[in-house]
């Protein structure tokens, strides 16, 4: 299908967000050691040189959790026959459009899929990644965080461990 999510749309103050439907990313998490799949961006990419989870522009024919799957594959290789999306939360946004530049539409939001899979899948990295790994949840904040990441990071855990608490009782 034809991709129409690549291009800009209006961010808060004078800024450019990446994505004209908005993006998405996918917080996947092996639950057998409670780890996270983080990649560490290439230098030529937005806050290049920080760790966030893969993602990207969505298209106007996906749901959150299609865009945020897509674009882990494109960026890490991962098989997603093992992957179950359990919620997602908007990030970021949703940012107004500019009067100042009508060009650029409004309404970007950054939306992160939670997921799960039992144990740590094989991941190749690609041109947009320095390395991929698997970190465990307490040693996320040990890492340079993107900042829009690191700000969510409490709010994503939370989700994620109410839908652990919820499968341990069900």
């Amino acid at each position: 299908m034809h991709a129409d999510g690549d291009g800009w749309a209006a961010g808060p103050n004078g800024t450019r967000r990446w994505g004209v439907w908005g993006a998405a990313g996918l917080f996947l998490v092996a639950y057998d050691t409670d780890s996270v799949l983080m990649q560490h961006r290439a230098y030529w990419t937005a806050n290049g040189g920080t760790w966030g989870v893969p993602g990207g522009a969505r298209d106007s024919h996906e749901t959150v959790a299609q865009s945020a799957l897509r674009e882990a594959v494109e960026e890490t290789n991962i098989a997603t026959d093992r992957i179950e999306t359990v919620a997602d939360i908007v990030t970021a946004g949703p940012y107004p459009a500019d009067p100042e530049r009508p060009e650029l539409p409004g309404g970007w939001t950054y939306t992160t899929v939670i997921a799960v899979t039992p144990e740590q899948l094989p991941v190749v990295a690609d041109e947009e990644s320095l390395e991929l790994r698997w970190v465990p949840i307490p040693e996320l904040p040990k890492l340079d965080l993107i900042p829009p990441f690191e700000e969510a990071l409490p709010l994503i855990l939370a989700r994620y461990q109410e839908w652990k608490n919820h499968k341990m009782t069900t």
